[in-house]
C-alpha cells in the first residue's frame, strides 16, 4: 500500500474511533440518568464501574504492563480522574437533567481547564478564548433559567456536574504536566478503584444493588466500566494519534446537543426555548474554542 493510501487509512480509522468516542460519551450521560432514576444509587452505579474496569483491564495490564507513577502524582491522579470525576457525574445524575449535565460537564469542560491553568500554572487566555468561554457560561445560565429544563432541585446537580467537570480538567493538567502515558494511566486508575471503593460502598455507602435487576447491573458494569472507563480512553488516544487533538475534540461539540435530543424522548426532559438556545450557544461555544486550539 503506498504512503498516501497508509495515510487516509490512518485518518478513517481516526475518524472511527472519534465517532466511537462521541457515541460513549452521549452514552455515558443518558445511561447514568437512566440508572440513578430506576433502582440503583449513585454509590452503586460507582461500584459497578469499578468492577468493570477492573475486569476488562486486568488482562490487559497482564500483558501491556501499566507505567510507575510517584506516591503523590498517582494519589492526585485517583483523586481527580478516578473518583473525582465519575462519582461527582453520578451524584449530578441524581439530581439534574442530562442535558445539564452535557452543557456543564462536556462545553464546561473548556472553562474548568482554563480557570485552573490561570489558577496554578499563570496560563492565560485569549480574547477569543474568553469569547468561547463566555458562551459556554451564559449557555449553562439559559439552562438554569429554562423551568422545563430545571426542576426543583437541579442546581444541587448543576453544583455536582461543576465539579466533575473541574476534576477531569485538573486530570488533563497533571497528564500534560507531568506527561503521563495516557493509555497506562487508563489502565492503572481502572485496577485501582476497584480495590479502594469496593469495600468502602460495601460497607459504608447507601446501596440499592439487592433491588436491581441483574440484567440491569451487568449492563451498567459493561457500559460505564469497561465501555465508559477503559475503551473510551483508548479509543480517544487512538483518535488523536491518528487525526490530531483538535478534530477529536472537536468531536466533543456535538454532545450537548446530542444528549439534549435523546434525553427528550428517552428520558422525558424537554427543553424550552432558553435551555435550546443555551445548548446551541454551548455547542458553538465550545467548537469556537477547540478551533481556536487547532
Amino acid at each position: 500500500m503506498s504512503a498516501t493510501g497508509a495515510a487516509a487509512r490512518d485518518r478513517r480509522k481516526g475518524w472511527a474511533a472519534a465517532l466511537g468516542v462521541l457515541a460513549i460519551w452521549v452514552g455515558f450521560q443518558l445511561v447514568g440518568r437512566v440508572a440513578v432514576r430506576q433502582d440503583f444509587t449513585p454509590w452503586d452505579i460507582g461500584a459497578l464501574r469499578y468492577a468493570g474496569a477492573f475486569l476488562l483491564a486486568a488482562p490487559i495490564a497482564w500483558r501491556v504492563g501499566v507505567p510507575r507513577i510517584p506516591p503523590v502524582r498517582f494519589a492526585a491522579v485517583m483523586a481527580t480522574a478516578g473518583f473525582g470525576f465519575p462519582l461527582c457525574a453520578y451524584l449530578g445524575f441524581a439530581h439534574a437533567p442530562a442535558a445539564h449535565g452535557a452543557v456543564i460537564m462536556s462545553a464546561g469542560l473548556p472553562v474548568a481547564t482554563t480557570i485552573l491553568a490561570w489558577a496554578l500554572l499563570r496560563e492565560a487566555a485569549g480574547r477569543r478564548r474568553l469569547a468561547s468561554l463566555g458562551a459556554v457560561v451564559l449557555a449553562a445560565l439559559l439552562l438554569a433559567a429554562d423551568g422545563r429544563a430545571s426542576p426543583p432541585g437541579a442546581w444541587i446537580g448543576d453544583l455536582f456536574y461543576a465539579a466533575a467537570s473541574f476534576c477531569w480538567a485538573g486530570y488533563t493538567l497533571l497528564v500534560r504536566r507531568w506527561r503521563l502515558p495516557a493509555l497506562g494511566t487508563t489502565l492503572l486508575i481502572a485496577l485501582a478503584g476497584a480495590p479502594v471503593f469496593l469495600p468502602v460502598w460495601w460497607l459504608a455507602l447507601p446501596s440499592n444493588m439487592a433491588a436491581a435487576p441483574p440484567g440491569e447491573a451487568l449492563f451498567q458494569m459493561v457500559y460505564q466500566g469497561m465501555l465508559a472507563s477503559v475503551t473510551a480512553g483508548f479509543l480517544y488516544t487512538t483518535a488523536v494519534a491518528r487525526i490530531g487533538p483538535g478534530p477529536t475534540t472537536l468531536v466533543g461539540a456535538l454532545v450537548p446537543g446530542l444528549v439534549a435530543l435523546a434525553a427528550w424522548p428517552l428520558l422525558g426532559e424537554p427543553l424550552g426555548l432558553p435551555g435550546m438556545a443555551g445548548v446551541v450557544l454551548a455547542m458553538g461555544g465550545m467548537a469556537l474554542g477547540v478551533a481556536r486550539a487547532r
